[in-house]
Order: C-alpha cells, then sequence, then structure tokens
C-alpha cells in the first residue's frame, strides 16, 4: 500500500496516528537541523517534518537530496504543528517522518508548479502534464467532471439512455470540413470523423430508443479561432413523439438543474426571444441578456435632416451606454478607434451625451436640434448621465458592428459578471438561408431539420420565408445548445435535399440510408446538443475553453505536447494507397 490517506485529509484529530502518504515534493526548507517538506497529491499539501534529534539519521540525510517533483512515500506519526496555518486543510497537524523512499526523481521543472507560475501559455501547453499538477488546472479538471456527473445523473434520472455511436462514419457535403481516415483495406475510400452524431440519434430514435443522450468527441476541420478546438465534446440528446415545447421544457430542466446544483443558483423559467427579435434588438442570435443597451433604430428622426451620413444609410441604430456621459473626449474617440479596426469595419462613430440636467450634447450638434436628440433618446431608452452610441450603413453590417461594441463597452462597464447568469431561448430561425456565391439556399442548422407547420405552404413558393422548427439555448451571450424538431417523412426530407440543390442522385448516395430508415415507421422526433466545453467553462466564471480540457490543442490546431500532427512513414502511406505530390 503506497498510501493509507491522502495529502489533504489529515487534521487534528488524526494527532498520534501511524500514517503513509506518497506525493510529489512542493518544496523543502533546509534550516540545517530541521527540514521541512511540503508533499503534494491530488488532494492537497501535508507538511512533514525531518528533525535531527528525532529522525534517523540515514532518512535525514536522503531528506536533504530531495528536489521539486520528487516522488516519495513517507512514513510517520501525524503531530501538532507549532505553527499552525490557517489557510490550509492540514494546517493544524506536520508528519513527524519515520521512514523516507524516493520513488522517483525528477528534473527541475520549467516552470513552477505552482497557483501563480512563471510559465507563459506555450510552456505549459508543451508540458500539460506537469501543468495539470497545478491547482487552477487541476480543479478546472475537477469542476468539468463534476458538471458531467451532473447531467449523466439528470438524464438517467429522466429516462435517458447513454448509447454510443460510431466514430468511424461516412463524409457528407454538409455542414464544416470533415476530418477524413483512409481504409487499408477498401483502396481509395474514406471514413469520416463525425462533426456529430446527427444521422445515428435520429436512427436510435426509429429503432424505439426514444430518449437518448451521449456525452460525446465531435470533430470539424475548419479555420480555428483563439477559443476553438478541432475536436470537442457534446452533451447530445435525442427525444421521441415531442413536439417542441417538450424538449425546451426538458433542456430547461438540464440547465436549470446545474446552475443549482454546481452554482446554488436558482433560475426561473428562461425568457424566449425570436431570431428576428435578437437580431433586430441585438445585432445577433446569441444575445448577452445581463445588461440592456438594446438597439434603437433612428432612421425615423434622423434622416430628415441635411446629414448625409445618415441619410444615405440603409440603417441608423444607437445604443445607450448607461452613465457614460462624462466620457472625456479622449475616451470617445478611443471607441470610434476601436470600431474603425478591421476587426470591426465600422467608418465611424456619432455620440450624443444625455447631460444630468436633460440637455444633450453631440458630435453632430450642427445638423440636429435639442428636439431631434430628445427623440433618440428616447428611442434607445437613454437617461440622463448615459452615452447614446451610433453607427450606421448597411443593416446587416451595421448590427454586427453595433453588437460588437455593445459588447465591449459592457466589457469596460464591467456589465458581464462572471457570477450573474442569464439564459434565454432563441426560437423561429429561418429554416434556410441564401448564398451569394453558390447561388442556392443553405440549411442555417442543418437539413434535417424541420419547418415549422404553419410555414409548410411557403416551401413551394417563397422557401426562403420558411422559419425553422429550431431553437439555440443562450448563456451569457454564448450559444451553449442548439438543436430542432427532425423531419420523419421521406417526402419531406426528399424535398428539402431539392432546396439545398442536391439531386436524386447525390440525396440517395449520401443520405439513401436514413430516408430509407423513414420507410419503417419513424416517429416524431427532436433534440439539442450542448456543447459541454463552452458550458463548463461559463459556468466556471472563465472564457476560455482551454482552461477545462485536458490536453487542448493550441490556435493552429497542434498539440504541442505530442507534436500532432506529424507525418507518417512512406510504408504506411503505401498500405493505405496514398500518394503525395
Amino acid at each position: 500500500m503506497y498510501r493509507s490517506h491522502n495529502c489533504g485529509e489529515l487534521n487534528a484529530s488524526h494527532i498520534n496516528t501511524e500514517v503513509t502518504l506518497a506525493g510529489w515534493v512542493q518544496k523543502s526548507r533546509d534550516k540545517g537541523f530541521m527540514i521541512w517538506v511540503d508533499l503534494r497529491d491530488r488532494y492537497g499539501i501535508t507538511q512533514l517534518i525531518f528533525d535531527e534529534q528525532r529522525t534517523d539519521k540515514t532518512v535525514f540525510e536522503k531528506a536533504k537530496s530531495l528536489g521539486r517533483e520528487f516522488v516519495i512515500q513517507v512514513k510517520g506519526t501525524v503531530i501538532e504543528r507549532e505553527s499552525k496555518n490557517p489557510n490550509m486543510a492540514t494546517g493544524e497537524i506536520e508528519i513527524l517522518v519515520t521512514e523516507l523512499t524516493i520513488l522517483n526523481e525528477a528534473q527541475l521543472p520549467p516552470f513552477t508548479i505552482e497557483d501563480e507560475t512563471d510559465g507563459g501559455e506555450d510552456i505549459r501547453m508543451k508540458y500539460r502534464y506537469l501543468d495539470i499538477r497545478r491547482n487552477p488546472v487541476k480543479n478546472n479538471l475537477l469542476f468539468r467532471h463534476k458538471v458531467s456527473m451532473e447531467v449523466r445523473k439528470y438524464l438517467s434520472d429522466q429516462g435517458f439512455c447513454d448509447v454510443e455511436t460510431p466514430y468511424l462514419i461516412k463524409s457528407t457535403p454538409e455542414g464544416a470540413r470533415d476530418f477524413v481516415v483512409p481504409s487499408r483495406m477498401n483502396e481509395g475510400q474514406f471514413y469520416a470523423l463525425p462533426q456529430s452524431p446527427q444521422t445515428f440519434k435520429q436512427l436510435l430514435m426509429v429503432g424505439g430508443m426514444d430518449k437518448y443522450f451521449q456525452i460525446v468527441k465531435c470533430f470539424r476541420d475548419e479555420d480555428l479561432r483563439a477559443d476553438r478546438q478541432p475536436e470537442f465534446t457534446q452533451i447530445d440528446c435525442e427525444m421521441a413523439f415531442v413536439e417542441q415545447e417538450d424538449i425546451l421544457n426538458m433542456f430547461e430542466g438540464l440547465t436549470r438543474h446545474l446552475l443549482k446544483e454546481i452554482k446554488g443558483i436558482e433560475v426561473e423559467k428562461f425568457p424566449r426571444i425570436t431570431y428576428d427579435y435578437a437580431m433586430k434588438t441585438y445585432g445577433n442570435d446569441k444575445p448577452d441578456i445581463r445588461f440592456e443597451m438594446k438597439f434603437g433604430e433612428l432612421n425615423a428622426v434622423a434622416q430628415h435632416k441635411d446629414f448625409p451620413v445618415f441619410n444615405s444609410a440603409e440603417l441608423v441604430v444607437g445604443i445607450a451606454a448607461p452613465g457614460c456621459a462624462n466620457y472625456t473626449r479622449k475616451e470617445i474617440d478611443a471607441l470610434i478607434d476601436w470600431v474603425k479596426r478591421p476587426q470591426v469595419g465600422a467608418s465611424g462613430m456619432v455620440y450624443v451625451k444625455c447631460e444630468e440636467d436633460g440637455t444633450f450634447k453631440s458630435s453632430v450638434d450642427k445638423f440636429y436640434d435639442q428636439e431631434d436628440l430628445k427623440k433618440w433618446a428616447e428611442i434607445t431608452n437613454a437617461k440622463p448621465g448615459d452615452l447614446i452610441l451610433i453607427l450606421s450603413g448597411n443593416a446587416n453590417k451595421v448590427r454586427t458592428q453595433l453588437s460588437a461594441l455593445r459588447m465591449e463597452v459592457a466589457t469596460r462597464l464591467g456589465l458581464r459578471k462572471s457570477d450573474e447568469f442569464a439564459p434565454l431561448w432563441v426560437v423561429d430561425f429561418p429554416l434556410l438561408e441564401w448564398d451569394e456565391e453558390s447561388g442556392r439556399y443553405h440549411a442555417m442548422h442543418h437539413p434535417f431539420t424541420s419547418p415549422k407547420p404553419e410555414d409548410m405552404a411557403l416551401i413551394e413558393t417563397e422557401p426562403g420565408k420558411v422559419r425553422a422548427n429550431a431553437y439555440d439555448m443562450v448563456l451569457n451571450g454564448n450559444e451553449i445548445g442548439g438543436g430542432s424538431i427532425r423531419i420523419h417523412d421521406r417526402e419531406l426530407q426528399s424535398r428539402m435535399f431539392d432546396l439545398l440543390g442536391f439531386s436524386k442522385e447525390e440525396a440517395q448516395a449520401q443520405f439513401g440510408f436514413l430516408m430509407s430508415a423513414f420507410e419503417f415507421g419513424a416517429p416524431p422526433h427532436g433534440g439539442l446538443a450542448f456543447g459541454l466545453d463552452r458550458l463548463v467553462s461559463i459556468l466556471g466564471g472563465q472564457e476560455t475553453i482551454r482552461d477545462f480540457i485536458a490536453f487542448p490543442k493550441n490556435n493552429s490546431g497542434r498539440d504541442v505536447m505530442i507534436d500532432a500532427p506529424s507525418t507518417i512513414d512512406e510504408a504506411q502511406l503505401q498500405e493505405l494507397h496514398i500518394k503525395l505530390r
């Protein structure tokens, strides 16, 4: 037995107990006649003491050789600590060591294994196994485990069955790029790694497994952003004999359960807004509603004067930044420079200060009088002391730009508090979106999403106006889950493939197995998938999903620890019938 106790559990009640501990040397302090060693494992730190008077000479000398991160085993007696540490769970005691075994020596780590380390992100990712020893990373992984277990507990209690679906599947043209896997036994043919278990979970519904879930790895070979991983984890769920309301209620319940059990927060019924309302009011389909700053459209009250910038714009729209009327010209110029950055792309910004005395001062006083500015304040819901920020231009672009500005201002004002949680549903998405480049429709979610029943008649005449029976759950400005009621009728599914530009032959080759299954009694069904990485990071009060993944990739999709991806041997390529240029 390597240990009788862990390094986080001993206290005053264990005094005079003989114990065996094992772990890593956090640090040691050698006073010549006395040596103290902090021994660390996953559970905490226990102080060891080696006393020249009370410790065997051989053991004492061995203790002098201990370095940081040595793996050791000790046996000894729990004694009362003279200088107690109230900040440690084991701060009342220490171990008077009688036996010391060095299980493994260690090189000096490339960074300190402490909460506040001196290691940069690159070096810590290269030595991730060392980084995991630090409390912040270790605790994030334990937190993720806790969330996953609560998910499993809730769904299992609701009658869901955990079913594994294949990782080696068929490549399909919709969605992001697939990661492909060559088949050695089938020359010139390839598997794909799943972007989602979508068709398999639908087939499980056809098979009668009416409540399915899986915490599953998914893969997308897409251009990476700072906080996106090529492999990610979903809480994937599907239900049969349900309507949209059933699914919203079920997964509101799951989210409410997680917030209560993980964060101790009670949340009432989640607000529901339509996609059109979200875009018009917040400029995006995943609004952060922890704060106000709703859009106010100003065309009717801003395009009647001789100000060409507004008069030529498709949309003039503004927000009221609370309490910012006291901003200096330098602070306002910094915001103007921010929206002019290439990442945002605005050509400029108009502002109005709502003074405490009820008057207004703007950057366009030359064109607009106090009555005009008062109307702007009413539409943007600006109060005395607020600062109205206005952008104009192409409607779609300006909404996106103002949405980015809204989030930036909220961040600067400290309104995006990590310990506040504001969930909502966004519903009634468009079923299809037109792509000018390809000259055809694309599915806004995926090709298996059902149209709203009341819009079914528009499919033949005005497909662009059809709303999807789809829904996204949003938490603190992040989409944490999305899903839809699925098509379960072969004819409707075939029509959807027609709208998406598939020939009958292409549809049959890619999805014939699914449409065939619909002919054998497919029940009405629908589902939802949560992004576990994102959900855990938000619940953990952090922005970066990498902090909650044991072995993440970097921004280029590389695993710098194991140096992957990498080249493979020419013999392997030949076995796989692959020739490199």
